[in-house]
């Protein structure tokens, strides 16, 4: 808004319109002693989504100032009606003494609640993960990230086809999908419905990789193994910063980035998995699926995990995440040259030989030290052997001299 048109503003009001200034897509709840005011437009939309009471505050600028609110003691409530709506909120707190203000006491925005960084138990679906995802596209590829900021788990994909993304988005459902501003216009359907657009300079390659490795504390990218997925890393990138910008906190219980190969999985169409039926009804009824019939978990946690195999069932007997990420891109990058790369053995970690002292040790020019340096002489007993007793040590010995 103008200065000029500002100025014709309660100071209050004028305090309030800046801050809106900056959120003009969310709900702005404005902290005013026990209550979160909302004015304005933002008073007429509260009221319909959340059944509330319409009123009105004075006037400014010579108008009556729309208004509604709710109680600051109940306010997780209204927040999870607005979320499941796909609404955003941003929270605007009181930031000072009121009794040592001169004017408007200082406020700011603290926190914006999105339907995809929810992490409070009273706005989550317990036995269902929410997932904040970012997609950008490149010609027929696709690179794909996604997030559960409750527990950290962040990972990443990048495939090729129009129906390999259908695929992906329908077994993910993300309650939000970030892409960038120019690319808003070839999503459809449900990804349409719940995409946010962001500047196309939050995806840049370069920004993006700087703004993981601060975040993984790494120099690189190489150990997790998505070094070869430039779409995957601008995808994790813009969603990061997506993440930061809302929560405007340190997010430490973020340490690392999964990577999903679509070759390692049942590949299922997003029409197969619907009419399957694996973790929702067609008839809309949540009784009425596999994941029902098959959830005797005591753990939402455990319900979590079940929902996430029966939607990527694997095709191998070992699990991605069991490999090391190290292996998994060097994998990768040797299938990108053309050259075979042999994997890590699996099983016991191999462990050095203990050094053995000077009365373990054979004799200078004895069969035994020829055959194996700094070996124990023949007949002593060495650790994790059976002592040979003397009549096979002698029938041994036999066998030596011939």
């Amino acid at each position: 808004m103008p200065a000029a048109e500002l100025s014709t503003h309660t100071p209050m009001m004028q305090q309030y319109l800046r801050i809106k200034a900056q959120y003009p897509d969310v709900l702005l709840f404005y902290r005013m002693g026990d209550f979160y005011e909302l004015f304005h437009d933002d008073a007429r939309r509260a009221a319909g989504l959340l059944d509330i009471a319409l009123t009105s505050r004075g006037q400014s600028a010579g108008q009556p100032i729309p208004m509604a609110g709710v109680p600051v003691h109940s306010v997780e409530t209204y927040l999870a009606r607005l979320v499941r709506r796909g609404e955003s909120v941003a929270i605007c707190e009181q930031l000072g003494d009121p009794a040592r203000s001169k004017g408007p006491v200082e406020r700011q925005v603290v926190r914006v609640v999105t339907p995809g960084t929810v992490t409070e138990d009273a706005l989550l679906e317990a036995r269902c993960e929410t997932l904040l995802a970012a997609l950008v596209r490149e010609r027929t590829r696709f690179g794909l990230a996604w997030l559960d900021l409750g527990s950290g788990r962040f990972s990443v994909l990048e495939a090729e086809g129009a129906a390999a993304l259908a695929a992906e988005l329908e077994r993910l459902k993300p309650a939000e999908l970030l892409v960038p501003e120019d690319q808003i216009s070839a999503l459809a359907g449900a990804a349409a419905e719940v995409a946010r657009t962001r500047p196309a300079w939050h995806f840049e390659l370069s920004s993006a990789s700087r703004l993981l490795t601060d975040q993984l504390g790494t120099l690189d990218l190489r150990g997790f193994g998505v070094d070869v997925l430039p779409l995957g890393i601008a995808a994790a990138g813009g969603l990061l910063q997506y993440v930061r910008d809302t929560q405007k906190t340190a997010l430490p219980h973020i340490r690392a980035l999964h990577v999903e190969e679509r070759s390692d999985a049942l590949l299922l169409d997003a029409a197969t998995r619907r009419n399957l039926e694996l973790d929702t009804s067609l008839s809309g009824r949540p009784e009425a699926t596999l994941l029902a019939l098959l959830d005797t978990c005591m753990t939402a946690m455990g319900s979590r995990q079940l929902r996430r195999w029966l939607n990527r069932p694997l095709t191998g007997p070992r699990h991605p995440a069991a490999t090391p990420a190290g292996n998994r891109g060097t994998a990768r990058r040797a299938a990108l040259r053309g050259t075979a790369h042999r994997p890590a053995r699996s099983g016991r970690p191999r462990t050095r030989a203990r050094p053995r002292g000077p009365a373990q040790r054979a004799p200078a020019g004895s069969r035994a030290a020829a055959r194996r340096p700094g070996s124990a002489p023949a007949g002593a007993h060495r650790p994790g052997t059976h002592r040979l007793t003397p009549p096979r040590r002698a029938r041994h010995a036999a066998l030596r001299a011939r």
